[in-house]
């Protein structure tokens, strides 16, 4: 597992760069971390990587927003804290997401996890003093 540690919040957009290019041909992103650790602030930090111009914030309560990259290909952000079953994770359809070949980026995956795809990014989000944060992850 690799870690990075964040001394601010302008060292994002430098970690999820990082990410980028140590995932290889990945799609999935499963960021893990308590309630404010910085789930949608790293995937802000993602989607400004990726080229994304729309607004970026949490689909706490549609389960996903979907944005373009610089190339115009879909990226997609889903939040999963609120699902009371897999059901509602069925009835969106996520396998055209996750297997679309595109970038999924995903919060509160642990809910969801016998739905991930065989092999995708894990990312942990752990809080440490002063407000800084070390940003673990490997390929699974």
């Amino acid at each position: 597992m690799k870690t990075i540690t964040i001394n601010s919040l302008s060292e994002l957009n430098m970690a999820a760069q990082n990410i980028l290019e140590h995932s290889g041909e990945e799609t999935i992103f499963a960021l893990n971390g308590k309630m404010g650790a910085g789930k949608t602030t790293l995937i802000k930090a993602f989607c400004n990587v990726l080229g994304v111009k729309e607004v970026v914030s949490s689909p706490t309560f549609s389960l996903i927003n979907e944005y373009s990259d610089k190339n115009k290909n879909p990226v997609f952000h889903f939040d999963f804290y609120r699902i009371k079953k897999l059901d509602e994770v069925y009835d969106i359809g996520y396998e055209e997401y996750f297997y679309s070949h595109n970038k999924c980026f995903i919060e509160w995956p642990e809910l969801i996890s016998e739905l991930l795809p065989e092999s995708y990014v894990y990312i942990s989000i752990d809080e440490i003093e002063d407000g800084k944060r070390t940003i673990s992850y490997k390929i699974k």
